[in-house]
């Protein structure tokens, strides 16, 4: 079907607009009996008056709406850089071009805004230490960082475009979102953090693979744990031996004199005890070292909590603990290793309560999901929580500081957590022990 356009449509209309003044005119000349001559002449200037008059018409419509179309074009190109002139910005003509210089404009500085916001992402992408991989729904690369090409041992133009099977790393786009694998790359051996994303570009989701390099931080955290177990070595058996050194060189000295003093058994008996005693005592150590570092797995079962915890306070025989009994729950868990926890929580409960002449009281509480123990003491409380688990820290004379590590490293194999804090509503503190249910 024929249609015309809208700027012929305005030149036609224009045209019908003045037709019948035209004819009207011709006619009347007619009429009136005017000379030929001069009715030609007078429908000649009014015609060409007439036709100057709709084109130039045609023209002031036409002409706007191909500029407007122009910005527009830049617009849609990228080109913000171009601006409409406006002659009187109150008539509407005015109006729609300020309108377009304002979304020109407007468009400029979002666009300015994302370049700089690319360019900083890219910078980010580039300075990161991990390893990051943009794949496309096809498993094609599309985008890859340079610790990426470090990891693969190949510049990005070669491994852009290419299929995640063929760069080792397809199995990692399915299956589990967050992995930790030992795994041997072109660039690295190691053991990697692997975490699995989705992102929209242009409409279409993308996988973002980002691999982390888990060695270098275990290392320095394998590397501060010897550091720290050197330190408590250290410190231990310098206690032990520099007092046994001295003692051996007094009863040294004792032995080389000449005549030997009247009362040298009795120095050298008193100096045996004392290195029979520092070596029991680090032999003591060197057990409980052993017993923490050589925590057997638990050995789950049904446990009534009831009951265990039943046990548990009879057992202590110094003082009383109040045991408020809840509604049968069992759990699964390994009840001497659970057993051996709570002993603990309430041996400490009554040796701090026994400062104060307070009493101890156990309790708990359970949800859906968690069983919670609370063993609260009347004691003085807390005043520094900085070392509670800090092996073979103590404050109790004659402790071995081991208690409260192996308790929470109890806890935690059964998927729990162990917690000591100062009493909200009134003296002494509370040790919570959180355990599963399920």
């Amino acid at each position: 079907m024929f249609r015309l356009s809208h700027d012929k449509r305005v030149l036609l209309l224009a045209l019908a607009g003045g037709l019948p003044a035209i004819l009207a005119c011709a006619i009347t000349l007619a009429v009136l009996g005017v000379p030929a001559r001069v009715q030609w002449t007078v429908n000649i200037v009014i015609v060409l008056c007439w036709l100057g008059f709709c084109f130039a018409a045609h023209g002031h419509i036409a002409g706007p709406l191909r500029t407007l179309a122009n910005l527009l074009e830049a617009l849609r190109e990228g080109d913000y850089s171009i601006r409409a002139r406006v002659d009187d910005p109150k008539e509407p003509l005015g109006e729609v071009m300020q309108q377009v210089n304002a979304m020109a404009a407007t468009l400029r500085q979002q666009r300015l805004g994302a370049l700089e916001a690319t360019a900083l992402l890219r910078k980010v992408m580039e300075e990161i230490e991990v390893a990051a991989f943009a794949f496309d729904p096809q498993q094609s690369l599309r985008l890859v960082n340079r610790a990426g090409e470090k990891l693969l041992a190949q510049p990005a133009e070669r491994l852009l475009a290419r299929d995640a099977t063929s760069l080792g790393l397809a199995e990692f786009l399915i299956g589990e979102p967050e992995q930790t694998i030992q795994r041997s790359f072109p660039g690295g051996v190691g053991r990697w953090a692997i975490r699995r994303s989705q992102f929209r570009e242009g409409g279409v989701p993308h996988q973002l693979l980002v691999l982390t390099d888990l060695t270098r931080a275990l290392r320095e955290e394998e590397l501060q744990a010897w550091q720290r177990l050197v330190r408590v070595l250290g410190h231990e058996l310098n206690n032990s031996l520099t007092p046994i050194k001295s003692i051996a060189q007094s009863l040294e000295n004792i032995t080389k004199a000449e005549p030997l003093p009247d009362d040298w058994r009795d120095d050298m008996a008193r100096g045996l005890n004392v290195i029979a005693s520092r070596s029991e005592s680090l032999s003591r150590f060197m057990s409980s070292y052993a017993r923490l570092a050589k925590l057997p797995p638990p050995k789950l079962g049904p446990v009534e909590v009831n009951s265990i915890l039943r046990r548990a306070t009879g057992i202590e025989t110094r003082m009383p603990v109040f045991f408020e009994e809840s509604a049968p729950l069992t759990i699964q868990a390994d009840a001497d290793q659970l057993e051996q926890v709570l002993i603990n929580l309430i041996r400490n409960a009554v040796d701090a309560a026994q400062i104060t002449g307070g009493r101890v009281f156990v309790r708990y509480t359970h949800n859906s999901s968690n069983v919670s123990i609370t063993v609260r003491d009347e004691g003085p409380g807390l005043s520094n929580t900085a070392n509670l688990f800090v092996p073979f820290f103590t404050t109790k004379r004659g402790g071995s500081g081991i208690g409260l590590v192996l308790s929470r490293q109890i806890a935690e194999v059964h998927n729990g957590s162990l917690s000591l804090r100062n009493a909200a509503n009134g003296p002494g503190c509370e040790a919570v022990l959180v355990l599963p249910v399920q």
